[in-house]
């Protein structure tokens, strides 16, 4: 899930939501998933939150491929991956290409869908196509957020965020629906798992991060919206022990016609 343009990817934030992605990530893919595990491209790796996770729930892993345009993030995730053989790849997504996935078995991503184009996603269903291999993303965002207690103006900064989500073309929370057709196209069965974040005062910190990055986001789409004093509140509730989040994102797993779950 996105905050902001420039908080989306700093390690900070990457380490911060790799505990609540944890608990959020949906378990109902992996039996589907197990006989499919030896080689899995990483696509948008981050951190290597993503091998960290499957890495137990997986055994069959044997060989993780990580691939990123950030030669930080990349070195990062290369030197904590826990599996027996871990590649890194430098490599702008936008230019993937079905040679890049040569040898893979499962391709597999967190937290990507929602940042694509509808180019993009085309793009990446014709080179997992190619393949003829599952895919399994993780966490794309579902644009609906549910805070208790309640206030009057959390609609108009949800629809701000998704609004913010959407910018330069950006599929946001459109993503999911967008990759189910375009696989569909390509003879795969789609399957949805619903994974949502869970937020509340326990931890709060990753919890005060994600609601200043969701109300900083809708800020800077909609800069009329009064919310100087909305996050001051909404804080204010957190550091009270009161308030909760639920922010709902979508697993989705993707099979060939000829193997299905």
């Amino acid at each position: 899930m996105s905050t902001t343009r420039t908080e989306e990817f700093t390690p900070q934030w990457l380490a911060a939501r790799e505990d609540a992605d944890a608990r959020a990530r949906s378990r109902g893919p992996l039996a589907a998933l197990a006989p499919h595990a030896e080689a899995v491209a990483d696509l948008g790796c981050g951190t290597g939150a993503l091998a960290r996770w499957t890495a137990p729930r997986l055994p069959g892993v044997h060989r993780w491929m990580l691939f990123d345009r950030d030669p930080h993030l990349l070195a990062l995730a290369g030197g904590g991956t826990p599996l027996p053989r871990v590649e890194t790849r430098l490599l702008d997504l936008t230019r993937l290409r079905p040679a890049d996935l040569a040898g893979v078995t499962l391709v597999a991503a967190s937290a990507l869908l929602d940042l694509l184009t509808e180019p993009q996603i085309l793009t990446l269903a014709d080179a997992v196509a190619a393949t003829a291999r599952p895919a399994w993303f993780t966490l794309s965002v579902a644009g609906r957020v549910a805070l208790t207690p309640e206030d009057p103006l959390d609609a108009a900064v949800a629809a701000a965020f998704n609004a913010h989500q959407r910018r330069d073309g950006r599929l946001g929370p459109d993503a999911t629906d967008a990759a189910i057709d375009a696989f569909a196209r390509r003879h795969y069965r789609a399957t949805t798992f619903p994974s949502p974040w869970r937020l509340g005062p326990d931890p709060a910190p990753v919890t005060r991060m994600w609601l200043r990055g969701w109300v900083g986001a809708a800020a800077e789409q909609d800069p009329d919206l009064p919310l100087r004093d909305y996050l001051a509140r909404r804080l204010r509730q957190l550091d009270q022990g009161r308030l909760t989040a639920v922010v709902h994102h979508d697993d989705l797993l993707l099979m060939p016609a000829r193997d299905r779950p």
